[in-house]
């Protein structure tokens, strides 16, 4: 089976250079019509320019497809909106929406500015928010869409100095899940990616070696799978170096406690019972969790 994007519309932000790039020629490739975000800021965030969108929108250009290049600031929700209106007057729909911008400013906790963690809160988890609010009533009107939201290992099992871009990536996670649910009904179904790639935000922390290993290019086949009409709903996907994974969500099965050790002395004591990973529960919704402690509770109560 070969996907392919003939008819759809697709936006990808940060796309001027790196994953961004190679995500947009990807599905240019495979027929689909691309808005080319870049706000053409440095790595840190700091400056703008619309050269590097205009310049992925002019590569697409010379390989016959269609593009428009667009410098919107996702942290900026109006600018957003702006975008995808665009979108919609040169083509009439957006199916697909990759949130792939993104900033770095790295520093141990402590010596971490107040500026260096608001801003890279607000490019990767406000901006990831900002543009799925702005293409979110086309989608549900449609009744399609697909949105990948990029995630990271620094957000899902830490890194150090990362504490801003580790909490930021995380939070997409649980935007996205949260998506899912109120998404489904409308035909639109999201994901997560966390890359591994050489990029302008990892080339100076990567011997040159490894760096060929990591070619964005690697990457893309994961963002194209989860933008395409058959993708999964409310997965993690790993991608790096070729190899390909997904994440598990398990919750131990833990231990109820009756009303008399309801207690840290007793929490110690079962705390090999409670983290037992033998016959874990896995769970797509956060009520499931409380149907499951309310269950336990109710039949204790009963016995």
């Amino acid at each position: 089976m070969t996907i392919r994007f003939d008819g759809k519309v697709a936006i990808v932000t940060g796309a001027g250079n790196g994953l961004g790039r190679a995500h947009a020629m990807e599905l240019a490739r495979r027929g689909a019509k691309v808005v080319v975000n870049d706000f053409g800021g440095a790595r840190d965030g700091t400056g703008a320019s619309l050269s590097p969108a205009e310049r992925v929108a002019g590569e697409i250009h010379a390989m016959a497809g269609e593009a428009i290049a667009d410098g919107a600031d996702v942290t900026d929700a109006d600018q957003c909106r702006a975008m995808v209106a665009a979108a919609q007057r040169k083509w009439g729909r957006v199916d697909i929406l990759i949130n792939n911008a993104g900033i770095l400013r790295d520093k141990s906790f402590p010596k971490m500015s107040d500026s260096d963690w608001s801003a890279v809160i607000d490019v990767h988890l406000n901006g990831s928010a900002n543009c799925t609010r702005a293409v979110w009533p086309l989608m549900r009107e449609q009744n399609y869409g697909r949105v990948v939201m990029t995630t990271s290992t620094s957000g899902l099992y830490g890194n150090f100095g990362q504490a801003n871009y580790g909490a930021a990536k995380m939070g997409v996670v649980g935007l996205m899940r949260t998506l899912v649910i109120e998404g489904a009904k409308y035909g639109i179904r999201l994901n997560c990616l966390a890359p591994t790639a050489a990029t302008r935000m990892t080339e100076d922390i990567l011997t040159p070696d490894l760096l060929d290993m990591l070619k964005p290019e690697y990457v893309t086949p994961a963002a194209i799978f989860l933008a395409s009409e058959d993708a999964p709903n409310g997965e993690v996907m790993l991608a790096g170096a070729g190899h390909y994974s997904v994440l598990e969500w398990r919750e131990s099965k833990g231990a109820h406690l009756a009303e008399a050790d309801r207690n840290a002395d007793a929490v110690a004591a079962n705390y090999a019972a409670i983290a037992a990973m033998d016959d874990p529960d896995m769970f797509t919704e956060g009520r499931q969790h409380v149907t499951k402690i309310l269950q336990a509770e109710a039949a204790m109560r009963k016995s």
